[in-house]
């Protein structure tokens, strides 16, 4: 397939980048410095484009057959984090524009506020407080997903992320705000990078999580 990659600069992007190449597409890599992409293959072009602008993102996202977003952004305390809504109005806004119906993006388990009661301590009370920032501004681009009607979009929510080698293990899934064990406790709390990357490429020929939220940890 033809796919856009937002994001693949970040460590979770060159993983998505990486096996994308591997599984034969065709990728464009739109980020804000060519020269952070060390990555050369016949079938990568690395692109110059501002999230933030439709203009900029339509002219790389025309003839793709999907976007992928593996965009990041850090915390703040003092203003709030808005990155992730503005970056999905404009790409969506862009999508439609050009033609292009499907796209694959990622937040994290608990974006929902009230989502927290089950997990660990010291994820509730010390992890969760320090990162709500970013967590709420992914929940709002979530509901924003959740109105959008006209384009085919699925959320992976993963938990806390780790570099370690991707695996071949099956994943567990569940349509909510982290993967439950059978009492309602989250099943572990992280997940390798490299296996977000091979759920995300997964859904690019399956249409089982369109227009859903879908939580995910490796067994």
């Amino acid at each position: 397939m033809k796919i856009a990659v937002v994001g693949a600069t970040g460590q979770t992007g060159q993983q998505l980048l990486n096996q994308a190449l591997q599984q034969g597409h065709s990728v464009t890599a739109l980020v804000r410095n060519p020269g952070k992409l060390t990555v050369t293959h016949e079938n990568l072009k690395v692109v110059e484009a501002d999230i933030f602008s439709e203009d900029s993102l339509k002219l790389h996202f025309k003839g793709q057959d999907a976007v992928l977003s593996c965009l990041g952004f850090p915390i703040s305390f003092f203003y709030g984090v808005t990155g992730y809504t503005q970056s999905m109005k404009a790409a969506l806004n862009a999508m439609r524009e050009v033609k292009v119906n499907r796209i694959i993006t990622m937040t994290s388990w608990y974006t929902d506020p009230n989502s927290g009661s089950n997990s660990s301590f010291l994820i509730r009370f010390m992890l969760l407080p320090m990162i709500r920032s970013v967590l709420n501004n992914m929940y709002e681009m979530e509901s924003f997903l959740k109105q959008t009607d006209d384009i085919n979009w699925t959320v992976v929510r993963p938990p806390g992320l780790k570099n370690t080698p991707t695996t071949a293990n099956e994943f567990l899934t569940h349509e909510g705000y982290y993967v439950p064990d059978e009492n309602g406790l989250p099943i572990g709390q992280s997940v390798s990078r490299g296996d977000v990357a091979r759920f995300m490429l997964s859904l690019l020929n399956n249409n089982a999580w369109m227009k859903k939220a879908v939580a995910i940890i490796t067994k």
